[in-house]
């Protein structure tokens, strides 16, 4: 089992704007997102806060730690459809071009179709930064 590269990436969560049908942050209706941790985007889309700003001062309230080294999701288990769509470049045999586009404004090379299957994941081979 290979180690997944987003652990060490993070660059989706703090790139991108995380916005989502406001009903996956009500518990009453079934959503898991924490309430506290998103705002209103519009009258029937929330956000997660810190998203709406553009990089660099964009950053998902859940992301723990450094992006480009070591990163977390505290919500993990509770995130939302959006960031349970979100797949990563080649993870399904497919690139994803916004997988790149966030890797490479944080200077991360884009992921490789064979990182995946790597016995111990992208780091036996370490990344070149962008310049």
């Amino acid at each position: 089992m290979s180690v997944n590269p987003c652990l060490n990436c993070g660059a989706c969560c703090a790139f991108y704007r995380v916005s989502f049908y406001w009903a996956e942050a009500e518990p009453f209706l079934g959503g898991t997102i924490p309430t506290e941790l998103t705002e209103r985007l519009t009258p029937h889309r929330s956000m997660m806060r810190g998203t709406g700003d553009k990089p660099p001062k964009a950053r998902c309230v859940a992301l723990q730690g450094e992006i480009g080294a070591q990163v977390s999701c505290s919500i993990y288990p509770q995130r939302g459809s959006v960031c349970r769509e979100f797949a990563p470049a080649w993870e399904n045999g497919v690139p994803n071009e916004r997988c790149d586009k966030a890797r490479a404004y944080y200077g991360l090379p884009p992921l490789e179709p064979d990182w995946w299957q790597r016995p111990d994941g992208p780091e036996s081979t370490p990344p070149v930064r962008v310049a």
